[in-house]
């Protein structure tokens, strides 16, 4: 096999990967003779590197052999609550795994961008990809993430591909335990806020609150649109508090959500948990911050992208279930009347 050595320009590591057909990763293990790499795969990246005429960047090295491989975190999540938590976990993962954090600014719905994002993560040198929601459902980050050959892990969402890993919740077990529990409390008229349509963890939490509303005789879900911000929240509850079969409980696709609904309590002069009950989901800080505290469903999304970093340096898991629990705090309690 014979490679163009490119004159007029500086070979990268990338550059190397891609010629190989291999993850920049393993072009950094066998310059630094990492034991961990196939010979035959060896053998042919060492000869593109011969004929290239490829050069390490000493400063490289110095950070490949202190293990500091680099993985990426795109974010375009409007909820600065679920982003810590994101941050946090992924951060404290690709430490316990001697990897560099490198995070990426995207813009759902917006596919130039979108592209642009991962390929500046690919450019940085990044061999893995933490993306959490709404991008692990968006085709064109999805499509860009492929094109580079990136090995990536999507949080709260379902893998697209066989290439993808996938960490989620049950949300259509976790809705239906947080509305049984709140019918088992007494509660029959329920007001239930969406999430962004883009994600399907809207439309499963939607269903798995709509099949325990079925199994009660009298039961029912009033549905109002939200995007997982607090102002929609705030907006949908006002809504809600303005039918005229008022919900006696109010349960929001997550924690924004929830805290805009309690706002919308407060400012129709009624209270919480003594007038409506509310409830949300995920258990960021923002749930045990606002008073009264939100009862919810605990998504572990540190662990989850804890998790999902340590899968992108060492590899070897594939997706599976990730365990939710419910948190009962001070904003439910039965029905007054």
């Amino acid at each position: 096999m014979t490679v163009k050595t490119g004159q007029g320009r500086n070979r990268t590591m990338g550059d190397i990967a891609r010629l190989a057909g291999v993850s920049p990763m393993t072009v950094s293990r066998v310059v630094n003779g990492d034991a961990r790499v196939r010979e035959a795969t060896r053998t042919k990246v060492e000869q593109i590197i011969r004929e290239t005429g490829y050069v390490p960047d000493p400063a490289a090295r110095i950070l490949a052999r202190a293990g500091a491989g680099r993985i990426g975190l795109l974010y375009a999540n409007p909820s600065n609550a679920y982003l810590a938590e994101v941050l946090s976990g992924a951060l404290e993962g690709a430490r316990s795994v001697g990897l560099l954090l490198l995070i990426e600014p995207s813009q759902a719905g917006a596919p130039e961008e979108e592209r642009e994002a991962v390929q500046r993560l690919s450019a940085g040198g990044a061999q893995g990809v933490i993306v959490p929601p709404p991008l692990g459902e968006s085709q064109a980050t999805l499509d860009a993430i492929s094109k580079s050959r990136m090995k990536a892990v999507v949080l709260a969402a379902p893998a697209a591909s066989e290439d993808l890993v996938s960490l989620k919740v049950d949300d259509v077990g976790a809705a239906h335990q947080m509305t049984k529990h709140l019918l088992d409390m007494g509660h029959r008229v329920i007001g239930f806020i969406l999430g962004r349509q883009d994600q399907s963890a809207s439309d499963d939490r939607r269903r798995g609150a709509q099949a325990a509303i079925d199994d009660v005789e009298g039961a029912v879900l009033q549905v109002e649109p939200g995007d997982f911000t607090y102002r929609s929240g705030f907006e949908a509850g006002r809504r809600l508090l303005a039918q005229s079969r008022r919900p006696t409980a109010i349960f929001a696709s997550n924690d924004d959500m929830a805290a805009g609904a309690l706002a919308a309590v407060h400012a129709a002069g009624l209270s919480t948990p003594r007038d409506v009950s509310v409830v949300g989901f995920d258990d960021t800080y923002l749930a045990a911050s606002v008073w009264p505290g939100l009862t919810t469903i605990r998504q572990p999304v540190a662990a989850m992208a804890r998790r999902a970093a340590i899968i992108l340096g060492r590899g070897g898991e594939n997706s599976g279930p990730v365990a939710h629990e419910m948190i009962l705090r001070e904003s439910t309690s039965p029905p007054s009347d």
